[in-house]
């Protein structure tokens, strides 16, 4: 099978990847695993607490890795877990959670804020707009694919 992938897509291909490598190294800095710095990113993103449908739908990792990362964390008093209507859950941080999520998810979004930031109005909205053309153009075709 022979197929010419593009410098650009392997230039984007690789930015990506390092990405993802720098937010692994700054999780296992901070001594946790990828899922729990989701889930307490997540959190900090809503306030001290949000559903559980918005950890599965930000995350991008299973359902399955998300509920064994929830348990560790519910076990280690970081958080618990409360019901949100008849089919949802609430995941809520405790006292020792919020001071976790200081030291680890809230200065990871500091970060990326301080970031934005030192940038142009004019760059992040270029960038924000042209990931979020690259999102939809790719959920369109990848929804349009066939198996």
């Amino acid at each position: 099978m022979t197929i010419h992938i593009s410098k650009e897509l392997k230039r984007y291909n690789h930015l990506i990847n390092e990405i993802d490598a720098e937010y692994h190294a700054m999780s296992l800095k901070f001594g946790m695993s990828d899922s729990a710095m989701i889930i307490l990113y997540t959190i900090c993103e809503k306030g001290d607490s949000c559903l559980l449908q918005d950890i599965c739908q930000t995350a991008g990792i299973s359902k399955q890795t998300i509920n064994s990362a929830l348990r560790k964390l519910e076990a280690d008093g970081i958080l618990y877990l409360e019901p949100a209507g008849t089919k949802n859950k609430r995941v809520c941080l405790t006292v020792k959670g919020k001071q976790l999520a200081e030291h680890t998810a809230l200065k990871m979004i500091e970060t990326e804020n301080d970031i934005f930031s030192s940038w142009s109005e004019e760059d992040v909205e270029k960038y924000l707009t042209l990931t979020e053309r690259y999102l939809l153009a790719f959920r369109e075709r990848s929804r349009k694919m066939e198996t």
